[in-house]
């Protein structure tokens, strides 16, 4: 596959409802997309990383900046040798930046599989044409108004709730959900590393509720602490901002810290590290679930066709467009009872809505190769 241009396109567009959690609220999205073009295809991916370093310590800027200065000229050296395969070996120099390399790799392998017809999932190796999917639920400013949209998004049939949490706001909402839908939703917390080891009295008291897991409940660099947490509390721990790579997932099933992974693409370098992910967690009896970085159409479409694969055995955050979009760009993907369907065409299986585009488009560059 020999590429002849890829074009870096920041977009924004506005979220249908402001989305808190313990990094802050964000009222729209704002990212880059990557679009790879071939003679024969073009390949789309978004980039992860949000315009400031909260949830990691990659940004947007600096994203665009890696990937043109540093990060497309180690491709531009592989020529026409350069496959979705090789990606991330030519960029390992390049100490860090997973989100930056992973929308790269992730455009290519778009374009790949386009030029010879194949689709995401039956690439990755998915076995399911549906998937479960579930939504997660950002810090509100009253219980009312959190027991109003759980009631809304449970009407539209989301399978699982999944809560945002932070010190303040964890034990009065989790109560509040479970008594007035019950047991029987699977109900998970999710607290982007909040907490401290001292808290584990506290976090201990949601362990009465019955939830599915808790994740990232402290800092990402602690895997000690998780696992010396974890032989404190009975809610399973579930770690996402944690892991990296498959080498970081089979340190923390080994040391205990973590007995459910949230797998994100993009957190991890790309899809096919996350399958590596997937393969490990199953050879260790550990169960998987596709996270969400309010994608839109776009990343949705590849996070789909990565949580049909058999590991992939809890609801993911792969929710419809509509929870974060009103005008998605691509065609919306919609519940179907309770379930988002697989994309079956070639690459991601989607495509870009050109209109759209343009309307959401704030700069652009194009780099040759």
């Amino acid at each position: 596959m020999r590429i002849e241009n890829i074009e870096l396109r920041r977009v924004t567009l506005p979220l249908v409802s402001p989305f808190r959690t313990s990094f802050g609220t964000s009222t729209e999205r704002e990212t880059t997309l990557v679009r790879v073009s071939t003679a024969d295809a073009e390949g789309w991916a978004e980039c992860a990383a949000e315009p400031d370093p909260l949830y990691s310590p990659e940004f947007l800027d600096g994203a665009d900046l890696v990937i043109r200065d540093h990060l497309v000229p180690r491709l531009q050296a592989l020529g026409d040798a350069l496959t979705a395969e090789h990606v991330a070996t030519a960029l390992a120099p390049v100490k860090g930046h997973p989100m930056s390399k992973a929308v790269l790799e992730t455009a290519i392998l778009d374009a790949q599989l386009k030029e010879t017809g194949v689709s995401f999932g039956r690439y990755l190796g998915a076995v399911h044409d549906m998937v479960p999917a579930g939504v997660s639920v950002g810090i509100m400013d009253s219980l009312d108004e959190l027991l109003d949209a759980v009631a809304g998004y449970l009407a539209e049939g989301y399978l699982r709730i999944k809560l945002k949490i932070e010190p303040g706001w964890d034990l009065l909402p989790v109560r509040a959900v479970r008594e007035r839908f019950g047991d029987e939703i699977l109900l998970q917390v999710d607290a982007n590393t909040a907490y401290s080891l001292a808290d584990a009295r506290h976090l201990a008291r949601l362990d009465p509720f019955d939830l599915l897991l808790m994740e990232q409940p402290l800092k990402e660099d602690d895997i000690l602490g998780h696992a010396a947490l974890a032989r404190l509390i009975k809610t399973p721990i579930c770690l996402d901002e944690s892991i990296e790579s498959a080498r970081d997932a089979a340190a923390a099933i080994t040391l205990g810290a973590c007995s459910i992974i949230n797998v994100k693409p993009a957190r991890v370098g790309g899809y096919l590290e996350a399958r590596r992910i997937h393969d490990v967690a199953a050879a260790h009896g550990v169960p998987v679930w596709c996270g969400g970085m309010l994608e839109t159409g776009i990343g949705r479409a590849a996070n789909v066709a990565l949580a049909g694969l058999p590991n992939f055995v809890l609801p993911g955050d792969t929710s419809a467009s509509n929870r974060y979009y009103a005008q998605d760009l691509t065609a919306p993907f919609v519940l179907e009872d309770g379930h988002l369907r697989v994309p079956t065409g070639p690459g991601i299986g989607v495509d870009v809505l050109p209109d759209v585009l343009a309307d959401v488009t704030t700069a652009r560059t194009d780099i040759r190769f």
